[in-house]
């Protein structure tokens, strides 16, 4: 069996896997299990998790931050089905490429580590997005505000790419 790679950033120490996992499902577990009494008593709510593209592609080099993700996508899907008849809609944005900070971290990790410039990883992960660019935050904050208003009250248990069409796939 081929030796599993981490990404820069991501690293096989138990105790990082441990606090992975727990930053990216715990907390979306925990956090909806602490507002989904309110939620159901008021008979409306809004649950939006925050997933990533590599749910329905899964990037490279990122296992960890894949498999995490995808986690965090089946609770929801689960959810979704289990409070809809109670006004509550439970959605994922699955945010591609976005110009932020954590992208430029990354962007630097990866030019170090691969011996190339920054301006290298970047026109690289453009060049694999049909729009060719990074999006913007404005652009994911659009879409989560639609989403958590009274007008998304029928789109329950979606995730939805927020990726200039970086992931190919049909559905």
């Amino acid at each position: 069996m081929k030796e599993i790679q981490y990404h820069p950033g991501e690293n096989a120490d138990p105790l990082f896997l441990s606090n992975y996992d727990l930053l990216i499902t715990h907390s979306a577990i925990e956090l909806t299990r602490q507002v989904l009494p309110g939620m159901k008593e008021r008979r409306w709510g809004r649950i939006l998790n925050i997933t990533s593209i590599a749910v329905k592609q899964p990037v490279d080099n990122l296992m960890l931050s894949n498999s995490m993700r995808a986690a965090v996508t089946g609770f929801a899907r689960t959810l979704a089905n289990e409070v809809a008849t109670l006004g509550i809609t439970v959605n994922n944005i699955m945010p591609g490429y976005t110009r932020t900070d954590r992208l430029e971290d990354l962007a630097e990790m990866l030019a170090k580590k691969e011996e190339v410039s920054i301006a290298e990883v970047a026109a690289r992960w453009t060049e694999e997005i049909p729009m060719r660019r990074l999006g913007e935050p404005r652009e994911f904050a659009a879409l989560a505000a639609f989403l958590v208003s009274e007008r998304a009250s029928y789109i329950t248990g979606q995730s939805i790419a927020v990726d200039g069409g970086w992931i190919r796939s049909l559905l």
